[in-house]
């Protein structure tokens, strides 16, 4: 479907009744209150954690577009071996988008878990996330992301001790269930048993990856359940799409991924659409900017070309579902090989109109598949995700 001129989508300030939504639940379970939001008073947004995307370069290029409220960083790998992820780190000291950055880990060891948290606190953190998503079966089969909600005793420990070691913000990442959501209710007493700050919540199964519909009513059973606030993540396509979602749910907010990706504005158009303004559309052109701009943040010294320009492809895998109802942007994008290809093929399907309009949905039938030039990349990244 495709975008039309800017018209108002708001349904925060009414709703089907022409009654205003009850306010999300904003109550904090600890003495340390989230950090504000842009905008006071509105629904929260956060980029939602990605492997291979959510890096220092990224973050600042969302800003550049419309920053979220608040930011995740891609998960530290916590083990007997590990120690911080230099690259990540770097996302959290040299953050220069004025937005607060939360750290995310994935792990099971109480030990290892409670002095990667030592470690991080070193460092200029909003908070400690921790992950009980990831939905990758490389992944899950170590009982770490989304493993750990086969566990609920393992949740009660691991949520115990992190909580113990977190004097600040302690905050939660995960998925409905494993292949059910038969622990749902007692995880989510869990989440108020160690006084977790904030729940982001992807309403699908760990085993439903991310190809069902999403369980929006659950995501409204945890925003009704626990005392913190919960943020609504899963399949949030536009700013209509999150009015939506938060009116179902009575979430506080919404954790925007992979169309973030797609539409790096999302952010600013659901502050637009919150406070009942019109959603500004995007014109190919602006496309274009977005993708050169990404392309200078990404290169780092060292990078060939080619493997710069396969990198990219994975992020113009979610651009390119707006582009074109036929797909034409992927079919040609997906084949270049060099920077100047990649431009060509920019020029010819983004600049020889540059006022069309951007569509705000992805177009029904054109598929971000998984990237194949990088087999052996991380199973959490972009490369196993599609849309």
């Amino acid at each position: 479907m495709t975008t039309t001129p800017a018209t108002s989508t708001s349904a925060w300030t009414t709703t089907r009744k022409n009654k205003r939504p009850a306010s999300p639940k904003v109550d904090q379970p600890s003495a340390t209150p989230l950090p504000a939001g842009i905008v006071p008073g509105q629904p929260l947004t956060a980029l939602a954690p990605m492997q291979d995307v959510t890096d220092l370069p990224f973050m600042r290029v969302i800003a550049a577009h419309g920053a979220p409220d608040y930011y995740f960083t891609e998960f530290f790998r916590v083990h007997a071996q590990s120690r911080l992820e230099k690259h990540i780190v770097r996302s959290i000291d040299e953050n220069d988008t004025a937005r607060p950055v939360f750290a995310q880990l994935i792990g099971e060891d109480p030990e290892h878990m409670t002095r990667a948290v030592r470690d991080l606190l070193a460092h200029p953190v909003a908070g400690i996330d921790l992950n009980m998503g990831c939905p990758a079966p490389k992944v899950y089969k170590k009982n770490v992301g989304g493993g750990l909600l086969r566990d609920p005793a393992k949740i009660d420990l691991l949520l115990g001790v992190m909580r113990d070691a977190c004097p600040g913000l302690f905050t939660v990442k995960m998925r409905i269930g494993f292949e059910d959501a038969r622990h749902f209710e007692t995880i989510l007493g869990l989440i108020d048993k160690h006084r977790v700050d904030l729940l982001s919540l992807h309403g699908r199964t760990v085993k439903e990856m991310y190809r069902s519909e999403v369980h929006y009513d659950h995501i409204a059973r945890a925003a009704r359940a626990v005392r913190c606030p919960v943020l609504a993540n899963g399949n949030i396509t536009s700013a209509a799409t999150a009015v939506r979602v938060l009116r179902e749910t009575g979430a506080a907010g919404v954790m925007i991924g992979r169309h973030a990706i797609r539409n790096p504005w999302i952010f600013a158009q659901c502050r637009d659409a919150f406070a009942g303004r019109p959603v500004q559309p995007v014109t190919l052109g602006q496309v274009d900017n977005y993708i050169r701009g990404l392309y200078a943040a990404t290169a780092t010294p060292g990078l060939s070309e080619l493997i710069l320009v396969n990198k990219m492809k994975k992020y113009l895998n979610f651009v390119g579902q707006s582009v074109d109802a036929t797909g034409a942007f992927l079919h040609a994008m997906r084949r270049t090989r060099s920077r100047d290809e990649l431009f060509a093929v920019c020029d010819q399907h983004l600049l020889r109109e540059p006022g069309k309009i951007f569509a705000d949905e992805p177009y029904p039938g054109v598929v971000a598949r998984p990237n194949c030039e990088t087999p052996d990349a991380d199973g959490c990244s972009l490369d196993s995700i599609s849309a």
